[in-house]
């Protein structure tokens, strides 16, 4: 038997059964699903420090287990003295497996070590099913050594579903264990 992530046996054994049952789906096809999990990090100071780009690749490629890539700047912008074409910051798209292995380390570890949490602000739906929310600091995943860090940035982390209300995502999400603050939806 093959290796398969813990939150998608999950998926098919206990939250589509849920979602079918709350939303009255015909077909598991209906049902909603996570597509893919995208994690940007802006770095502002990396126009005057080229080195800061290569700190977040490296970091952000420890903590997805996927290789990073540079933002790049389409625009000119002269109040920001910045120049199309320039590193702005770190970018990285997760699917299948290093999706779900994402999400339960999200879940089950770095969430919790963020300090005074009292949970993530269910207000980042944008309409269409997916939701985006900002992690604080890099440091609370547990593969980055405060140590080494030279500079704390935040994250932020958009979930995309086929969901096709705000309202079959939140139950989709809440179902995988992400800890919203609002629990009357």
């Amino acid at each position: 038997m093959e290796y398969q992530p813990r939150l998608r046996k999950q998926y098919y054994e206990e939250i589509v059964p849920a979602l079918t049952k709350k939303f009255g789906y015909k077909s598991v096809m209906q049902v909603p699903r996570l597509v893919k999990i995208a994690i940007n990090q802006g770095i502002g100071a990396a126009l005057t420090d080229k080195k800061l780009i290569d700190a977040g690749i490296s970091e952000m490629t420890a903590i997805t287990g996927q290789k990073a890539v540079p933002t790049i700047s389409r625009h000119d912008v002269s109040n920001f003295k910045l120049r199309k074409g320039s590193a702005i910051g770190v970018r990285v798209t997760l699917r299948s497996d290093k999706m779900y292995e994402f999400l339960d380390k999200l879940v089950a570890v770095a969430l919790p070590r963020v300090r005074d949490f009292k949970g993530i602000n269910d207000k980042g739906f944008d309409g269409h099913g997916n939701y985006t929310f900002g992690a604080p600091e890099q440091i609370i995943f547990p593969e980055i050594d405060i140590d080494k860090v030279s500079r704390i940035n935040g994250m932020d982390i958009t979930f995309v579903t086929t969901a096709k209300t705000d309202e079959e995502a939140f139950a989709l999400l809440k179902e995988f264990g992400l800890p919203f603050k609002n629990q009357k939806k």
